[in-house]
């Protein structure tokens, strides 16, 4: 066990305990997650959902977030952030740097979070997403995982977080085009939407789970 997974563990349950004064996180669909490495590709609403995606994938699935540099410009907290495996990227879009540190993750069976939208959007309004995500998980050969958090989290009310399926993007002969890898970036979008809209309890059919492992 690596001195990041060793904090990450370590930090796990105090952070768990914080967070869950403020939220309780319902875990749907945690059957679905995949052994090993994934892109875990998640809508953007809030400056929380990192720590709510951490949390539900509980304390054994070391999550590798990619988070702007600037969060990475605070003193005190990048050097944590760092030891942590957050993954810096500038201006939304990853650099050769950052895309060499990611598929480094991926390859030791590891899983990273991407947030397709590459900003925080309040609202259902469409937004392009980025083709990063499609674009590693083709490289790497390792399976996207679409992820739906509401977008309105209530203080002191029940967070639902929806684990969809795990699927592919196969490689090619032919080299995709640019709008290849938007079209295919708009469509993991449009699953992770898919996974919000269907979300109904009284129908849900995936096993709900508690964060605490």
């Amino acid at each position: 066990m690596n001195s990041s997974f060793k904090l990450y563990r370590f930090l796990y349950y105090p952070v768990y305990f914080f967070i869950s004064i403020f939220y309780r996180i319902q875990v749907i669909g945690k059957e679905s997650i995949p052994k090993g490495a994934a892109m875990v590709c998640v809508n953007h609403s809030s400056m929380i959902d990192p720590f709510l995606i951490a949390l539900a994938f509980g304390r054994d699935n070391q999550m590798h977030i990619i988070a702007k540099s600037e969060v990475f410009k605070i003193p005190i907290a990048s050097p944590i952030l760092r030891k942590l495996g957050m993954i810096s990227v500038n201006r939304g879009e990853l650099d050769a740097g950052s895309v060499k540190i990611t598929l480094g993750y991926l390859k030791n069976n590891e899983k990273i979070v991407i947030f397709p939208e590459g900003t925080r959007v309040s609202t259902d309004d469409a937004i392009s997403a980025k083709s990063g995500a499609v674009k590693l998980a083709e490289r790497a050969a390792v399976p996207l995982l679409p992820v739906f958090l509401p977008r309105n989290k209530p203080l002191f009310r029940k967070v639902p977080v929806i684990i969809g399926e795990p699927y592919f993007v196969e490689k090619q002969a032919v080299k995709r085009l640019p709008n290849d890898y938007a079209l295919l970036a708009d469509v993991l979008m449009e699953k992770i939407k898919l996974l919000g809209s269907e979300h109904n309890p009284p129908k849900i059919r995936h096993s709900e789970s508690s964060v605490r492992n």
